[in-house]
């Protein structure tokens, strides 16, 4: 049963609420939600909010839908697909959205925390659970420094962070963020007793920054796959790493794969996060990722949609904070590879698990990356391992650290006792 507040009392939550009003700054707009034959509209005038309908008709956000999809959206403790407006759009769940692409790209953090105010008080916010991630001290462990790869040519000022002793275990980013993400796991000592863990920034990306001998900032950036692969190719040489692990999510975990596919005799092992043989979808359909009327508060926003809504809070927050600090155009660039170039749907089968091991590990609430891609790619991949991380989301390593390290351990354990078995480390 779906118990609604008016819209006056939808307009006092959003007038008290610092989230949201730092999120409508400037607005001349609103947000109307069509709930099966009812109505409940906001108006928002230079960021102050009241309730009925906004004046500025093309800067409202219109989302619409059944009062059973609504009453899922609007529970306290929301399903998968269901967390936020446009996974539920994405997934095609039962809404449907009428508003400017620019304006609701603006606005966007906004209308989901205007949503957020909807939902009963229970699910404002969620405890940090830290569980097993493990304590750091007054120095986190990682250690961080430079190294300078050849990468098209050109010489690459690459930062990296390593800690832990034994199986090298190099881990890639997503797309448009940097190697922050993985900072739980160095402080995990059931890790770092068995794997030394190598966190690098992808070129243009956190402190690895573009090369001096290249007019980037003039030229269209898009990640290529031939690019792309030849960064963990030449870190390990660089850092003489015998046998080693490679981990990455979202991108990071199709590289996995296609690194699998064609350098199994680089790699021991990969794992791949939030991995699939192919991502639909187009760049061309998301400028908005970068538009000079759009900032990367969108992007930052837009994240947090793929995240678990009982992720500790302040987890999600750090993970959509990460996002808003890139170089404008880098993450709409990485979704080249992720969207338009990458497919091993055709030779998935090639990969031979007797060479490398190839494990596969999905979030349940990521709508890009999502569980039955996860599994497709395992059932083509003979001999692979697949789980389902049930109560995360795309960035399982950073939104919930502990419910990630839970199906991780077990995952390094079984490359551990190959490892062993093959001589090695």
């Amino acid at each position: 049963m779906l118990t609604l507040p008016t819209s006056e009392e939808w307009a006092s939550r959003c007038a008290r609420d610092g989230e949201f009003n730092q999120a409508a700054r400037h607005w001349e707009g609103g947000v109307c939600l069509n709930i099966g034959d009812e109505v409940r509209q906001i108006a928002v005038r230079d960021g102050v909010v009241s309730a009925g309908a906004a004046a500025a008709s093309e800067s409202v956000v219109t989302y619409s839908g059944s009062k059973e999809v609504w009453a899922r959206v609007l529970t306290a403790h929301p399903p998968r697909f269901h967390n936020d407006l446009m996974a539920n759009v994405s997934a095609g769940e039962g809404l449907w959205r009428h508003a400017s692409e620019v304006v609701h790209a603006q606005y966007y953090a906004a209308v989901m925390r205007a949503i957020e105010l909807l939902r009963p008080e229970s699910s404002a916010s969620h405890p940090l659970r830290v569980g097993d991630v493990g304590e750091a001290g007054r120095f986190d462990t990682p250690v961080g420094r430079y190294v300078h790869l050849e990468l098209g040519g050109l010489d690459h000022r690459l930062y990296y962070e390593e800690a832990g002793q034994g199986i090298p275990l190099l881990l890639q980013h997503t797309a448009g963020c940097h190697g922050s993400q993985w900072r739980h796991l160095f402080e995990n000592r059931d890790i770092t007793d068995r794997f030394r863990l190598i966190a690098y920034d992808l070129p243009y990306h956190g402190k690895s920054l573009p090369p001096v001998e290249q007019s980037w900032w003039a030229q269209p950036y898009a990640l290529q796959g031939d690019f792309l692969r030849s960064i963990p190719l030449k870190l390990a040489a660089a850092l003489n790493l015998n046998n080693p692990v490679f981990m990455g999510c979202s991108v990071g975990g199709l590289l996995a794969l296609d690194l699998a596919h064609k350098h199994a005799d680089i790699f021991s092992a990969v794992i791949s996060i939030e991995g699939a043989l192919n991502i639909e979808g187009s760049v061309s359909q998301l400028s908005t990722l970068w538009h000079p009327q759009v900032s990367n508060e969108y992007k930052a926003r837009l994240m947090e949609g793929l995240m678990a809504p009982g992720s500790p809070q302040a987890y999600r927050k750090e993970t959509s904070f990460v996002y808003a600090n890139g170089w404008p155009p880098v993450f709409l660039g990485d979704l080249h590879y992720y969207m338009e170039e990458y497919d091993l749907r055709a030779c998935a089968n090639e990969i031979n698990t007797d060479e490398i091991g190839v494990h596969i590990l999905s979030g349940e609430y990521d709508y890009s990356g999502t569980s039955e891609l996860g599994q497709a790619a395992h059932q083509a991949i003979a001999g692979s391992t697949w789980s389902e991380m049930a109560g995360v989301g795309h960035f399982p390593m950073s939104e919930n650290p502990a419910v990630f390290i839970h199906y991780l351990l077990p995952v390094l354990e079984q490359i551990a006792q190959s490892e062993a078995q093959r001589g090695g480390v």
